[in-house]
């Protein structure tokens, strides 16, 4: 990350009092690096504002240090990570009471969040301190004592997205070394059943619910989508034969999947035990359990 010295700088933006850069210190993408980039450029450009670096020390860290930010006053909280790392950080900010405003650095293997909602420079939004918002989506599990929830900032996906991140995991670093990882990971696709709340029920390969238009890295999944919209976007893919699924992962990494059905939430029960990605995470859903992902309009305060 280049570093621009200025030596004097404007005012501090009123819609912030202190800005926290949380990183992971062990990241292979040098988060530290470019953590400590910007806290040396923010000192520069914007001299009266407190900038504190924050690692973290283990997975669900950057969540509590997020909470623990954001329960004190208007801070600006700035996760230096991929998707996953700044999902901690959203749920922190939203667990400490949903006033912060939340931005990402760039410093991830995908990096969908950012190349979905960049409208400038993130070093320049924060000097300017424009702040806008926009929505979340909120992942609920289970009903009554077993429930469980979490937000995403960009999707949650079933199926076939979990197996392509196992594949990238598991596979070389590197765009075509990526696609031949994913490729081979078709073969442990096995398709899911869900039911519906009108009792219908549907077997497909693939059901992501998006709050942006690229996931996955490579793949544009919506032409219509927005992130500040009141709307999801459900990108579903029935059971096919193989050479659909790859057809659909090629025209996604192309020329896009076009324009998809968009809602205000969606609503399903697991048949059986399911994996699910949400904003790179994978997890697992028991059989029979209640899945309800809803978007919470604007509920973000976020800038770049």
């Amino acid at each position: 990350m280049a570093v621009r010295i200025l030596l004097s700088g404007p005012s501090i933006p009123p819609a912030f009092d202190r800005i926290v850069l949380i990183f992971n210190p062990a990241s292979s993408h040098h988060s530290d690096v470019l953590a400590k980039a910007l806290h040396t450029e923010l000192g520069y450009r914007l001299p009266a504002m407190t900038v504190d670096l924050l690692p973290t020390a283990f997975a669900g860290h950057g969540r509590a240090l997020a909470r623990e930010v954001a329960a004190a006053g208007t801070p600006l909280i700035v996760s230096v990570s991929g998707d996953g790392g700044y999902n901690e950080v959203v749920n922190g900010a939203m667990d400490g009471g949903g006033r912060a405003v939340c931005a990402v650095l760039a410093a991830g293997n995908a990096n969908d969040h950012r190349r979905s909602t960049r409208r400038m420079p993130l070093i320049e939004a924060i000097v300017a301190g424009k702040v806008r918002r926009i929505d979340l989506l909120r992942l609920q599990v289970g009903e009554r004592a077993e429930a469980w929830s979490r937000y995403a900032h960009s999707y949650v996906g079933f199926g076939l997205t979990p197996v392509m991140a196992l594949g990238i995991e598991g596979g070389t670093k590197g765009g075509l070394s990526e696609l031949v990882s994913v490729v081979r990971t078709f073969r442990a696709l096995e398709p899911f059943e869900i039911a519906r709340a009108d009792g219908a029920r549907a077997k497909l390969d693939s059901l992501v619910l998006a709050n942006v238009a690229y996931m996955a890295k490579y793949g544009k999944v919506s032409e219509t989508g927005e992130p500040n919209d009141g709307l999801l976007e459900v990108i579903m893919l029935p059971h096919a034969r193989r050479w659909r699924i790859a057809l659909m992962t090629l025209r996604a990494i192309t020329i896009g999947l076009g324009p998809q059905e968009s809602v205000s939430s969606y609503e399903f029960t697991t048949v059986d035990p399911l994996p699910l990605q949400i904003d790179g995470e994978v997890m697992q859903v028991n059989a029979h359990t209640s899945v309800v992902v809803e978007v919470k309009h604007q509920a973000l305060a976020t800038l770049g």
